[in-house]
């Protein structure tokens, strides 16, 4: 049986690879499809907000969401679109 060297660089590609596939099973493990249906709290700590803020965005008709049993749900698809809508492009030339 012929003896093979490992070097430190062999066993650093090793936990790079390794690595690399863990984090593809655990994203796939961790449910391949997003919900579609956030609370307030989920909203807010996305987009980094107050209660306050996120009922001045629900008032002004920003974000639209569904009221179910007092409790309120915002449509994920739709925060996202408000996001690309209100993106600010700037262009250095």
């Amino acid at each position: 049986m012929a003896t093979q060297l490992i070097t430190t660089d062999d066993l650093r590609e090793f936990k790079m690879e390794l690595l690399e596939e863990l984090k593809e099973l655990l994203d796939h493990s961790s449910g391949s499809k997003p919900r579609r249906w956030l609370r307030s709290g989920e909203v807010r700590k996305l987009l980094s907000i107050s209660a306050g803020t996120l009922q001045n965005l629900r008032i002004n008709g920003t974000i639209p969401y569904t009221k179910v049993g007092g409790v309120l749900y915002y449509d994920a698809e739709e925060i996202t679109r408000v996001l690309q809508q209100n993106r600010v492009d700037n262009k250095f030339y």
